[in-house]
């Protein structure tokens, strides 16, 4: 999947070998609303537009891939697969962290808030990167991290002018500064500061300070994510992502690249397509994708 300023594009390798690609407009939550441009609340429409668009592209590949028709079916399916997935993250990251916590205060006979919060925050931290590690055993998630780092390699490829061309691509890192990855560790990271500062209320309101200030340290995440890619000292505040990337890529193989190629190239405009081509050939299993 591929996002540029106004569209969004997905490809994906059927059955029969044919690589498929869909590109969309963006909606109007991000492309053409002028809440997308107020610093802070832009964070908050990014993050509810990548699991929007995250949902929809997971529902046509996920139908391409497996030749089902019912697109009805499949998009309820995914929709409960979401649901389903966000009680599990705030079951797993948010409540199990806090009574781990609490756990530890009663083990070691201390009662500080500094502590509770410090070890709320670190569990947190280890549950994330450890649930990276755990699902990167599967086979299917591993392919899956493979295609991740076939979009970073062709992205890479993209901005530094290079045809897009495999044997043009694959030199380069599977890891990229402005990966999804980046985001979501810099938001558990900030959630750890925030809620140390705000020391311990009453179970309830510490349960429901975990969940609705979810949204506020994302888009206080987001700015510091934009300002790293723009400002030479703040991108240490990025290189924590950079690492966990070692996680969630894998090198791709020539295939999984032409993928990548098709998807960016359905997601340009037809003169950004036009200068690309200008570079150099386009690696021919790219183009011969088909619109779906």
């Amino acid at each position: 999947m591929m996002r540029a300023p106004n569209a969004w594009a997905v490809a994906v390798r059927r059955p029969d070998g044919v690589i498929e690609s869909v590109a969309k407009d963006l909606p109007r939550l991000s492309a053409r609303s002028r809440w997308a441009r107020v610093p802070f609340v832009r964070g908050v429409l990014v993050l509810v537009e990548s699991l929007s668009l995250g949902m929809r592209a997971l529902s046509w590949s996920a139908r391409k891939a497996g030749e089902e028709e019912d697109e009805e079916i499949r998009t309820r399916d995914i929709a409960w697969a979401m649901i389903v997935a966000l009680v599990f993250f705030v079951a797993v990251f948010m409540v199990l962290p806090l009574l781990l916590a609490r756990g530890a205060e009663r083990l070691i006979g201390i009662d500080n808030s500094v502590l509770f919060n410090v070890v709320d925050g670190v569990v947190r931290v280890g549950l994330f990167v450890g649930y990276i590690w755990a699902i990167g055993r599967s086979a299917e998630i591993a392919r899956v991290f493979e295609y991740h780092g076939a979009e970073h390699k062709t992205i890479h490829a993209y901005e530094a002018g290079k045809p897009l061309q495999v044997d043009q691509i694959q030199p380069y890192s599977p890891r990229h500064p402005r990966c999804g990855t980046n985001f979501l560790l810099i938001v558990v990271l900030i959630a750890l500061i925030v809620f140390t500062a705000l020391g311990r209320p009453s179970w309830p309101w510490l349960i429901a300070s975990r969940v609705v200030l979810v949204p506020v340290i994302a888009g206080f995440a987001y700015e510091v994510l934009k300002a790293a890619a723009e400002t030479a000292w703040l991108r240490l505040a990025s290189r924590p992502g950079i690492w966990l990337q070692r996680l969630t890529t894998r090198e791709p193989d020539a295939g999984q690249v032409e993928v990548a190629i098709a998807s960016l190239l359905a997601a340009l405009t037809d003169d950004e397509r036009r200068a690309v081509e200008e570079r150099g050939p386009i690696a021919p299993g790219a183009l011969a994708a088909e619109t779906g």
